[in-house]
């Protein structure tokens, strides 16, 4: 595991971490081969950052999988959407579960998501409660608009802290890093409350790509005097 918080002015690696997955898309293009390729390659790469971020001694890793803007797209993208994410559930679950793996889905849970991926996000969550090794948030059916406002439609009176406790996942930390692959510059209605204070880190690799050496040096801070 990689060194942290060793001594002061000595770099460290992020404890909590969130990533905007892009490229997916492109990198099918490139390839010549369908989207729903690009998504399952993707998928792949999921599973392989979350291990990662455990031997580098992440905490918490938020991984961006479907936004609110993302019903936009066609309608057989979007079914290959959901039909992965019910899939990814389903295989990993039980796999991540016995590794410590805490899973969280944060978004609005209403229709238009399919009612079997609604049952498939609430057996992970359930199965994997108690877990304590390594937090895995999962943005679904999520914007960080969205979010904002159906906690203000709740929020009655008080201060941040107040307001913080209406947010989807209260008890998740604010990400101290920020990571967008694909090489855009743009947060695309990310976590707009929690990434007040964080470091965006922009990567050239499509998410697919994305691999061991890009996350440790993008969650890597830089010592501070």
């Amino acid at each position: 595991m990689e060194e942290r918080d060793a001594g002061r002015g000595r770099a460290r690696i992020a404890r909590y971490v969130a990533i905007i997955t892009d490229g997916n898309g492109r990198w099918a293009q490139q390839r010549g081969l369908p989207v729903w390729e690009g998504h399952r390659a993707g998928a792949e790469t999921v599973r392989a950052c979350l291990r990662d971020a455990v031997e580098l001694g992440i905490e918490e890793l938020t991984i961006y999988a479907f936004s609110t803007e993302n019903w936009a797209r066609s309608d057989d993208e979007v079914g290959a959407l959901m039909g992965l994410m019910t899939l990814y559930l389903e295989q990993e679950t039980p796999r991540l579960h016995t590794e410590g793996v805490r899973i969280r889905v944060i978004g609005r849970r209403s229709a238009p998501v399919p009612a079997d991926v609604l049952r498939a996000i609430e057996w992970a969550e359930q199965l994997t409660a108690a877990n304590r090794r390594i937090t895995l948030y999962i943005p679904f059916n999520y914007g960080g608009r969205a979010e904002i406002v159906d906690a203000a439609r709740r929020f009655a009176d008080g201060g941040e802290e107040e307001f913080r406790a209406l947010l989807y996942a209260p008890d998740m930390h604010d990400p101290e890093v920020v990571i967008r692959t694909g090489g855009e510059q743009r947060l695309s209605n990310y976590l707009l409350w929690q990434l007040a204070d964080a470091t965006l880190v922009v990567r050239p690799e499509l998410w697919p790509d994305f691999d061991r050496a890009a996350l440790q040096a993008a969650a890597t801070l830089p010592g501070r005097r």
